[in-house]
């Protein structure tokens, strides 16, 4: 069919776009009010935008519907979103089943692979996405806390004694020296027994 009308072809409507009312991405012209994400329909810019195929998307609707799943892919610092974007018309096909393998191989190479290394503090299965390494060993992230007071550490702020992982303050207090000199803070005096 002969384009008699000149200018491209919008992405979104088919619809002849002019130079004045010409948004382009990826290629594709569209007209700056059918610049919308495909689920919901908010305006889009150079940096909002999120490209899947011929569709486009913010880059939320995006991540809900093609990002990656689980804990800790929420939005925020430590997040954990149950939200997979059904409110939004979004649709997912369900994974089949985990299944895990069963290697008769003992070398601790094979087991490294085809197995997973346990968590100290909860002793359950690490994998790659929720690995934290501190103190020689493999933890989750929510497990990598000081023992006494719960804190959240980083392999900084650790310290360790015995298997179990302390922040330097509780480290100090149950661990370090004791007696005259060496209380906290400036000219401390601590009588110990």
């Amino acid at each position: 069919m002969p384009n008699w009308g000149g200018g491209k072809k919008c992405g979104v409507c088919q619809k002849t776009v002019y130079f004045a009312e010409e948004v382009q991405c990826e290629g594709s012209s569209f007209h700056k009010s059918c610049f919308l994400c495909m689920v919901c329909k908010k305006n889009l810019d150079s940096t909002t935008v999120a490209v899947h195929g011929e569709e486009i998307y913010c880059k939320s609707c995006y991540g809900k519907k093609y990002g990656p799943k689980g804990y800790g892919y929420g939005q925020g610092a430590g997040t954990l979103s149950m939200d997979k974007g059904e409110s939004l018309g979004i649709r997912h096909e369900e994974a089949p089943g985990h299944r895990p393998t069963t290697n008769p191989n003992t070398s601790k190479f094979a087991q490294k692979i085809g197995g997973s290394e346990r968590c100290p503090r909860c002793s359950q299965a690490v994998y790659a996405a929720e690995k934290v390494i501190g103190a020689g060993k493999s933890w989750h992230k929510s497990c990598f806390r000081c023992a006494k007071c719960g804190k959240g550490l980083e392999s900084t702020t650790l310290a360790d004694k015995d298997g179990e992982i302390y922040c330097k303050g509780c480290y100090a207090k149950n661990f370090g020296p004791k007696g005259f000199g060496f209380g906290q803070g400036a000219g401390a005096l601590v009588h110990s027994e």
